[in-house]
Formats: C-alpha cells, sequence, structure tokens
C-alpha cells in the first residue's frame, strides 16, 4: 500500500452546449467495464486505508458496539391480512431477513415464506423486497436483485410445495400485483439503460415472459410508470408520475383481462394520489392552487377531476402528508409546523380529533395497516432521544398499546441521558431555519465541541428527528448531531419544497451555511470542530457547501454524492436523468444550464483549502452513477490546498444502498465514523 494518493490521468474532453464549453479531464472513467478504470478504483481503496489504518481499531470498535446494540434475534410486530399473521424476523448470526406467518392465530405453527439467508449464500450482494402474497394464499411473489443495480427478478414460490414455479421475470421493479384470481400478476418492466420504469405488463401463470402481454407504456421519458393494488383489493392502479405531474388509471381485479380506464389524464402540475372505499375513490391532489394538497372523493363511475368533492379542504398551514382508509373511519398524517400529526376522522361524522404527541420534537407515521375492517391502526413513533415504537392505538377506548420499542442492547443506554432540542437559524433572506438537535446531556457546548451537522434537502424528502441506535457511537464520544430541515424539503410544507429546487436550488446550500455559522455563533462548535454528512442529493449538499464555504467545516462525509450535475442532466442515457427535469431544471435549456453550472460542484472547484473530505460510492450505484464522486475526487486534488485529507472509497460489489445484509453495511458507518472521531482527536495524517 502506498500513502500518496494515485494520480487519475488527465483526458481532456470538450463539452459544448449553448456556445458554452466545459473541460472535463477525467470524463474518461464512465467506462464501468475498463480494466483501467477499475484498477483506479482499487488504488484509490488502496490509499483510503493506508490512510485510515490508524482507525482500524476503532472501526472494529464501533462496528462492535454498534452491532452488539442490535438485538440478533429479533422480529417484526406481526400483522394482520387475509387470514394470516405475517411475521419478519431475524436469527442470531445471520444477517438477512427470514418471512413466515401464521394461519389466524399467532399461537398456529409458523410457516417460513422465505429465508433470505439461504437465497443469499455465496452472493456478494443480496437484496430481496416486493414480497405479494396471492389473494388464494397460495402463491408468494418476490424480487431478487444480486447486483444492487435495483433491476430485479422476479420469481413466484407455490407455497403449498415449497417449489419455485418456473415463471421468472427479469429486468423488472420488485414488486408484482396479483390479480383476483390468484393466477396473474401485473409488473413493471424497466428500461434496461436508463433504469426507467416504462412499461406494465400482465403475466399468467406458466406462460413465458415473452409472451406477457403489454397493457401499459409510459412514452414520456420524464414519467414512471408502476402498478399496485388499492387497500381493499377490489382495483388494480397503474400509475405514472413525475416530479410535477401523476395520472392514474383503475381496473377492476376480478377482470384482468379488462381494459383500464382513466381517472383524470395527466395536466402539467396536477398531482394527485388514489386510494378506494365502496363506491368512491379518495384522492389527495394539489388541484385548485392546493399547494399543500387536500382530500377529494370522486364515484369510481365517473371519477374524473369535473366530479372531485372535497372531503379534507386545502389548508395554508397544514401539508396534507398522508391518508389510510379504513371501513369505519380515515386516518390522516398532516405536518403542522414541521411536526407530524395524527387525525382520526369517523366517516359517519361523530368524531375528528388529533392523537396528542407531547414533544418538542419527533417524527411519527402511519404504519402497516392492511386489514381493512379493523377497528384500530398502527402508528410508529420515535425521537431523537427515543427509540423507535410500533404502536396500535384502539378507536374504540382511544387507548394506545406499545407493541414494541426498539431494543438498544448493551446496557449503556438511556434515554434519560440525552436531550434534544429544536432551533431556528436565519437564513440570508430572512427566512427561519428549523434545526433539530441532540447530544449526551454530559456534553458541554463550547467552541471545542464537535458536531456533526446532516443535510439533504430535495425531492420534498424530509428527513424528520428520528432515533438511531448507530449515531448513540458519536453521541456517547462527546459528538453533538444536528439536522438542518433546509428548503428542498417538506418539513413547512409544501412551499418549502418549491422554494428549495429548480431555480431556488440554492437556497438548500445557503440553508445550510445558515445553520452552520448559527450553531457556530450561538457557541456549540466552531469551525475548527464542525463537521457536515450527507448522501446522494445530500452529497450534492456537501459539495455545494464545500465550494461556497470552505472554511466553515474540518471534515465532510459525501456518501454516493450527486456532484456532476451539469454532465449528468445533460445525458439521457444516464438512470434517473429525465425524470429529474422538474427537480433540477432541464440544461438543454440555456437559464437552466447556466443557473445549473453555477453551483454544480464538480463544474466549480477551484483552488482552497477544502475540509477533509471522505467520498463513498457504489460500483453498481443506479442513482449516481460511480464515475461522479470518483471525478470529483481527482479533480478536488488537483486544486486542494495545504494538508487536507480528500479520500474515495468504492463498495466494488454495491450500488447506491451501500452493502446488504443486516450487519455489513455497519462497517461502512463505521469507517464514516471513524474517519470524523480520528479527525477530531488529530489522529489522520496524509
Amino acid at each position: 500500500m502506498t500513502q500518496s494518493p494515485p494520480d487519475a490521468k488527465i483526458v481532456n474532453k470538450e463539452l459544448t452546449i449553448h456556445g458554452d464549453t466545459r473541460i472535463d479531464p477525467y470524463y474518461w472513467l464512465n467506462q464501468r467495464e475498463n480494466e483501467e478504470v477499475i484498477d483506479y478504483l482499487n488504488k484509490e481503496n488502496d490509499y483510503t486505508k493506508a490512510i485510515l489504518a490508524p482507525t482500524e481499531e476503532l472501526q472494529t470498535v464501533l462496528f462492535e458496539e454498534m452491532k452488539a446494540r442490535i438485538k440478533k434475534d429479533d422480529s417484526s410486530v406481526p400483522y394482520f391480512l387475509n387470514d394470516y399473521w405475517y411475521i419478519q424476523r431475524y436469527e442470531d448470526g445471520k444477517d438477512y431477513p427470514i418471512y413466515t406467518r401464521k394461519y389466524k392465530t399467532l399461537e398456529a405453527k409458523e410457516e417460513v415464506l422465505i429465508d433470505v439467508n439461504e437465497l443469499a449464500k455465496d452472493l456478494a450482494y443480496c437484496q430481496v423486497s416486493g414480497l405479494s402474497v396471492s389473494p388464494d394464499n397460495t402463491k408468494l411473489a418476490y424480487g431478487i436483485d444480486t447486483l444492487s443495480r435495483r433491476i430485479y427478478t422476479i420469481k413466484v414460490k407455490d407455497l403449498t410445495t415449497g417449489e419455485l414455479l418456473q415463471d421468472e421475470l427479469n429486468g423488472v421493479s420488485s414488486y408484482a400485483t396479483w390479480a383476483a384470481d390468484s393466477q396473474t400478476l401485473f409488473y413493471t418492466a424497466k428500461d434496461i439503460e436508463t433504469l426507467r420504469t416504462d412499461r406494465i405488463f400482465r403475466h399468467e401463470l406458466g406462460q413465458k415472459q415473452e409472451a406477457d402481454a403489454l397493457v401499459y407504456e409510459e412514452k414520456d421519458d420524464t414519467f414512471y410508470a408502476f402498478v399496485y393494488p388499492t387497500k381493499s383489493r377490489e382495483y388494480i392502479m397503474i400509475g405514472a408520475t413525475s416530479t410535477m405531474t401523476s395520472e392514474y388509471q383503475f381496473l377492476p381485479s376480478d377482470n384482468p383481462r379488462g381494459k383500464f380506464k382513466l381517472i383524470q389524464k395527466r395536466e402539467r402540475g396536477l398531482e394527485y394520489s388514489v386510494e378506494h372505499l365502496d363506491s368512491h375513490f379518495y384522492i389527495s391532489t394539489n388541484e385548485g392552487k392546493s399547494t399543500n394538497f387536500k382530500l377529494v372523493k370522486a364515484p369510481v363511475a365517473n371519477p374524473s377531476k369535473k366530479n372531485w368533492i372535497d372531503v379534507l379542504p386545502h389548508r395554508q398551514d397544514v401539508l396534507l402528508e398522508d391518508v389510510d382508509l379504513f371501513r369505519d373511519f380515515m386516518v390522516v398524517a398532516e405536518r403542522i409546523n414541521g411536526l407530524l400529526k395524527l387525525r382520526l376522522r369517523r366517516w359517519d361524522g361523530s368524531e375528528d380529533y388529533y392523537l396528542d404527541f407531547d414533544s418538542e420534537t419527533y417524527t411519527a407515521s402511519l404504519g402497516t395497516n392492511l386489514d381493512f375492517d379493523a377497528t384500530s391502526f398502527r402508528y410508529n413513533f420515535s425521537s431523537l432521544t427515543t427509540p423507535s415504537s410500533v404502536i396500535d392505538y384502539d378507536t374504540k377506548t382511544k387507548t394506545s398499546e406499545v407493541k414494541k420499542e426498539q431494543e438498544v442492547l448493551g446496557g449503556s443506554f438511556d434515554k434519560n441521558n440525552y436531550t434534544a432540542e429544536r432551533l431556528w437559524a436565519t437564513a440570508d433572506d430572512g427566512t427561519q431555519i428549523p434545526i433539530s438537535l441532540v447530544r449526551h446531556k454530559s456534553t458541554k457546548l463550547d467552541a471545542d465541541t464537535p458536531l456533526l451537522q446532516y443535510g439533504y434537502g430535495s425531492y420534498g424528502n424530509t428527513i424528520d428527528p428520528y432515533f438511531s441506535s448507530v449515531r448513540l457511537s458519536l453521541l456517547d464520544r462527546g459528538f453533538v448531531f444536528a439536522i438542518a430541515h433546509v428548503r428542498g424539503g417538506q418539513y413547512l410544507g409544501r412551499p418549502w419544497y418549491e422554494d428549495g429546487r429548480m431555480l431556488h436550488k440554492k437556497n438548500t446550500f445557503t440553508d445550510f451555511i445558515s445553520c452552520s455559522k448559527f450553531l457556530i455563533e450561538q457557541g456549540y462548535s466552531s469551525p475548527d470542530h464542525l463537521y457536515a454528512m450527507g448522501g446522494s442529493a445530500g452529497g450534492l449538499l456537501m459539495g455545494a457547501v464545500m465550494n461556497m464555504a470552505p472554511e466553515l467545516y474540518k471534515g465532510i462525509v459525501a456518501a454516493v454524492p450527486f456532484v456532476d450535475v451539469v454532465t449528468t442532466m445533460l445525458d439521457d442515457s444516464i438512470p434517473l436523468t429525465t425524470g429529474e427535469y422538474d427537480e433540477w431544471g432541464n440544461p438543454n435549456d440555456k437559464e437552466y444550464y447556466n443557473y445549473i453550472k453555477s453551483y454544480s460542484p464538480y463544474d466549480n472547484v477551484y483552488p482552497t483549502a477544502y475540509p477533509n473530505t471522505l467520498i463513498t460510492t457504489g460500483l453498481h450505484d443506479s442513482q449516481v452513477q460511480y464515475w461522479e464522486p470518483a471525478k470529483w475526487t481527482a479533480k478536488l486534488r488537483d486544486v486542494q490546498q495545504g494538508d487536507n485529507l480528500i479520500l474515495l472509497h468504492t463498495n466494488m460489489d454495491a450500488g447506491h444502498g451501500g452493502a446488504s445484509g443486516r450487519f455489513e453495511s455497519l462497517k461502512e458507518i463505521a469507517m464514516e465514523y471513524a474517519f470524523l472521531i480520528a479527525l477530531e482527536t488529530n489522529k489522520l495524517t496524509p
């Protein structure tokens, strides 16, 4: 191993559009099959390992303590569906889940549906998802991905014999929807190059995939198609969505060879989603300038927009985030001032109230509720200091029962030893930016306090203040952890998202910087002890703030970072590109090209003292191609001033989500935490 970073060769490539030419010296790295590229990535891994050698013992300690907090023989809270209780469990010494069920009562004999540990033998990567049992309870469809490109093969298991059927559906999404006859499946195929889900097929058991009937094709390359059953199981839905627009069709589940009917044709900017109850579809939509969404209903006989009737009108200060329908009532998830409230409303109008969550900062969500006739509903609750709980709420007695609270093993955890708070920083334009923060009560707050600030801020995804047993390894070593709820998420409603996308994207970056400055000014930390972390679009955030305010941070962890924004968004052959035009803008339009170029991390690297930076990626990443972080690493090193480290680690067996298996991914987290801790204790040198 060498202590000198590998030297990536420079092969300048001119990229010209709108009369503007960019020079990319490392464009050649986008050849996954090129042995020279693989050799370079391996050398980067060797260099990173050599630099991090002083942390190897710490990485092992961190991994073992993270692993020790997790219950090895754990199981999920059972949920009921169609005469069976379904349970996912883990056995001590095994990395992967075992999916089981019990007939009618929890005292019944366990039936193993699938043991993923058996499938994962001798595989470097194994992901099983999309499990779906046929209506007659005799067959299981599931998807398996062994490359981490999120391209699945769906297989079908006969649950009466335990044998796999000959049916095998390749190049697809993981989930298949059963028709009522338990002989017909609807599934979504992927474009093998762009990975866009663009076609829905009907498959009849026993026939070859080549004979499957194409029932829908999405030809607009900015849309994605998918198929799912309504909770009532009476209808099969085909959805097609882009960032700003959606369209749905429906088909009675007992008529799988029938023709799908349109609910409401697509209109630019009209978003809606659909569920079913009795003779109506219930639709969450932004129709009529309902920025924060409203709930309407429409008759199944004629569900077009002209027949939509308000059930829950739009409110300026409340984001309608989720709705779960039951026979006698509905549960609505509403985000108010950043916090999720659960609201119960009976169809007969006799009750309409919110559950009480007495906490300053927390996260709640609807749980698995598949039994349409249930009189109770399940929800999840946690906070930065409170382990995740699965709770059943009885709507008749109005009482809650904690079915399971996440166990934190090891003997040292006491939630009373930690404290959480919500702070508000002021952005450059005067907007108040919320920050959720947690620390050990013994951690003193001053300029010498190490603080890790996390952020994301894209796609309207909200990073809620959730509990993490893994994070305890930092908190117990004196780190403060903060989540910056920057614009681009939906923490403060849909306008919060709108103000952080397209031509407002820079708000995401300046908000994060404003939070950092606020934490420094308020004495929570200082630039010598402030660290930042983000992944994927959050990795873009890291790259942008490194260019805009490198002096604020001692260290950065950028996981699977989306940093070569201009080049990627100009290449419509790359997975996800066309569907992202409404998120970032289409750079084929000069206005968007100039704006994206003005913040794209790779295009704005310049000579400066960048923070110590650990960059991670996966060779088979389907979301952010590995060459973006690889190119960025090389370019950062070209201009880096001073001795701060720029490290790249590529998982050669995995993709966007990292390693598969329950514990293997902890090794990557241990490496990231060890990097931060070693920087804080001055144990890393170039």
